[in-house]
């Protein structure tokens, strides 16, 4: 049965909760670990959240796989609470899921991704590494006063 990407990330998304802005943010404090699977140069652009790990998309099952030779230090249970987190949380869907049928069941994603976290103004580092907290809104900016 064909079907668009639409409806395949919908369909997905019935099968975990996702977590906002807010939630992620709780999430980390409590020992989650939030996983940046942006490209390079969305990260060189608009910067990274503090704490959370770099890992390529193309990397993701291979570093977060408890039982494999090419995990991440953190990787050490399947039950470990991971929030991955893309641009604008699609990719993050997919990852996600993926995850999930690798055994990790505590696995979720950013609604709204990277630019959701910057929105809601929860920090960000800049990409020169200079610690910052952004606007609440992206929108408000161009909004006539």
């Amino acid at each position: 049965m064909a079907r668009s990407l639409d409806e395949h990330l919908a369909a997905l998304r019935t099968t975990y909760r996702r977590l906002g802005p807010a939630e992620a943010a709780g999430a980390a404090r409590e020992g989650a670990l939030l996983v940046d699977i942006r490209y390079a140069a969305l990260r060189d652009r608009d910067g990274t959240i503090p704490g959370a790990v770099i890992v390529e998309r193309n990397e993701l099952e291979w570093r977060l796989d408890p039982s494999g030779s090419h995990r991440l230090p953190q990787a050490v249970s399947y039950d470990l609470p991971v929030v991955v987190v893309c641009n604008e949380g699609y990719a993050s869907t997919l990852a996600a899921a993926s995850l999930h049928a690798l055994g990790l069941a505590a696995a979720t994603d950013l609604a709204g991704g990277f630019q959701a976290w910057r929105a809601a103004g929860l920090p960000v580092t800049a990409p020169d590494g200079t610690p910052t907290r952004p606007t609440p809104s992206i929108a408000a900016e161009g909004a006539p006063a």
